[in-house]
């Protein structure tokens, strides 16, 4: 069992680093009790590997609570279980303006000090814990986007590093689908519906897509259509995008769409790209 403990700056970003943990299919729970860390360390383990990779955010702010933390992660390492400590980390200045952006209040600042003030002195407590991380992602001038790339290159495996793609089939009669990343419009292609024999069928039809993709325009399309995805994919996954959602739409999602989409999704699928295929309007009339 891998187990991660994430601690921090108070606006440093520890619920967004758990929320990118949990794409790495992590189990995250966020301001667990310390005392309880053992405890649930043993009961993560006792499912035989349902929860294998789990990560806990703490938030500690007092010397009691140090010590209690480390005495809880010595029992955990007593019993046999190996943890990690991720500490997230930023200056001064970028907490201070996260905070005044939100125009949350600072847990340690009081009516007499000043927020700069409050994060020193919370900065200072945690330094223990700092000393003792094995990680440290300082956050500022992070993007989102940075800060994944970040937590996959530490604890991310080779499967979940590749982006995810759906392609989706729509007709815009029903409306453009909101998961839409990328929307293709096919509408200017050869339309089987106005082809008696081919009306009442489907692109998933062998005759309706080769009725599709006997048009040249449609074969360049497609080619020009792959090529585009060819180069977005490396960009977007530098980005740190997990899921990229490509819709293609004709006017009522039964034939065109359908045919463009099963040969995009194809052609990903050839390639090893972990791909799904879906039709969302093939079964409305």
């Amino acid at each position: 069992m891998d187990m991660l403990i994430i601690s921090g700056l108070s606006g440093a970003g520890k619920s967004r680093v758990a929320a990118a943990l949990e794409d790495l299919d992590f189990y995250c729970v966020d301001n667990m009790p310390v005392a309880l860390m053992p405890k649930f360390a043993e009961l993560c383990a006792a499912t035989r590997g349902r929860y294998e990779r789990v990560a806990l955010v703490s938030d500690i702010r007092s010397r009691e609570g140090f010590d209690e933390l480390f005495r809880a992660l010595d029992e955990i390492h007593a019993a046999g279980y190996d943890y990690k400590i991720l500490y997230v980390d930023a200056t001064v200045d970028t907490v201070v303006k996260r905070y005044k952006e939100t125009r949350r209040r600072h847990p340690l600042g009081g009516e007499a000090e000043g927020l700069e003030a409050a994060v020193r002195r919370e900065m200072k407590m945690l330094e223990p814990v700092r000393q003792r991380a094995d990680y440290v992602i300082n956050t500022t001038g992070l993007t989102l986007g940075r800060l994944q790339r970040t937590l996959f290159r530490l604890f991310g495996t080779e499967s979940k590093e590749r982006i995810r793609v759906t392609v989706m089939s729509f007709g815009f009669k029903y409306g453009i689908p909101i998961e839409a990343d990328l929307v293709f419009d096919v509408r200017f292609l050869p339309n089987p519906f106005y082809v008696p024999e081919l009306t009442n069928k489907t692109g998933l039809d062998d005759d309706v897509y080769d009725y599709v993709f006997n048009s040249d325009q449609s074969r360049e399309f497609l080619g020009k259509l792959e090529e585009l995805i060819d180069f977005l994919l490396p960009n977007y996954q530098e980005e740190g995008k997990m899921n990229l959602t490509v819709c293609i739409g004709c006017t009522g999602g039964h034939h065109r769409s359908v045919a463009v989409t099963e040969a995009l999704a194809r052609y990903l699928a050839a390639k090893g790209q972990e791909t799904e295929c879906i039709h969302r309007d093939i079964g409305k009339s």
